[in-house]
């Protein structure tokens, strides 16, 4: 019985592969109390004689072989569990070693990969911001270039009523070498010499003087209004006496005298009025025939809208 358990308990060692060191003590234990249960027989024999009460001696000797037997196998299977344990204990401490290793190079790696991802959100935050701002900034871009188109549109839409009203009230004088026009944003009111001066003379004549004092009054009415007024002559040089040096002297000081006439009118702010002499280099018309020289001879009143807000707006694109 006793060889039964040494033998059940090395087999339950050999089989499974966790040996503790619990199970080689007990080994141990039942190898010290098999060593003194050979020793309490061999001191029984001894006790005994040769009277043969309970065994004989080639009984005794063959139990003592027995237990020998059973004893050297014992201690066999108690050094192959012991060697088993120590393969064991070494495997182990080997993997745990290798699973520490590994683990702290997963942990690293890990480590590596958490820093990237965080890199990688904060530049994904840093543009998705940049292209917020970008939207924002097209979006105030966008928001003033339509209230860009509608200051142009509204603008346009006055000066078209302005040029509508110039002509209205300077019909009578139309067809008398006076046009109205209405391009690129302004409105041009073109008034030929033969309406306003007489040959060679800068005094607007009284009819050129009734033509000016109409367009005045539609001034006065829209002071929002730059005036500019251009003198032109032909290319004939200028052969009259008086203070008069040539065709851009003479350009220049019946341009004054218009603005001389306007400023009459308290309703036109000062400040619109501007007179510029052009002389002959601004011609509308051929200076080689006689009526292509009298389309030339003319005074040109330019009335642009201020653009002060349009100029804000586009220094703000």
């Amino acid at each position: 019985m006793t060889k039964n358990i040494l033998f059940g308990i090395a087999v339950a060692i050999m089989t499974t592969s966790c040996v503790s060191s619990k199970i080689y003590e007990d080994l141990k234990a039942q190898h010290d109390a098999l060593k003194a249960e050979n020793e309490a027989l061999m001191a029984q024999l001894d006790g005994q004689g040769g009277n043969g009460e309970s065994y004989t001696i080639e009984n005794l000797r063959k139990e003592l072989e027995k237990l020998r037997a059973e004893k050297t196998q014992a201690e066999m299977e108690l050094a192959a569990a012991k060697n088993n344990y120590d393969r064991m204990k070494e495997s182990y401490d080997a993997l745990e070693a290798n699973s520490s290793s590994a683990l702290t190079e997963n942990l690293e790696r890990n480590r590596k990969l958490l820093e990237e991802l965080e890199a990688k959100e904060k530049a994904l935050m840093e543009e998705e911001q940049r292209l917020a701002a970008i939207q924002k900034q097209l979006k105030d871009r966008s928001d003033r270039v339509n209230e860009l188109e509608s200051i142009i549109a509204s603008k346009d839409a006055k000066m078209s009523a302005l040029k509508n009203a110039i002509s209205d009230a300077l019909t009578n004088f139309e067809g008398n070498g006076l046009t109205v026009e209405q391009r690129d944003g302004k409105v041009y009111v073109s008034m030929e010499n033969k309406l306003l001066f007489d040959s060679g003379s800068w005094a607007v004549n009284t009819r050129g003087q009734e033509a000016v004092v109409a367009l005045g009054r539609v001034l006065a009415q829209n002071k929002e209004i730059a005036v500019l007024i251009e003198g032109h002559t032909d290319n004939v040089p200028y052969g009259g006496s008086g203070n008069i040096k040539n065709n851009w002297d003479l350009s220049t000081k019946r341009a004054t005298a218009i603005v001389t006439i306007l400023t009459k009118n308290s309703g036109i702010p000062k400040d619109n009025l501007t007179a510029a002499g052009r002389g002959e280099y601004a011609p509308v018309a051929s200076n080689g025939t006689s009526e292509g020289r009298s389309k030339n001879r003319r005074i040109e009143v330019i009335l642009t809208p201020k653009l002060d807000e349009i100029t804000r707006l586009l220094n703000d694109l």
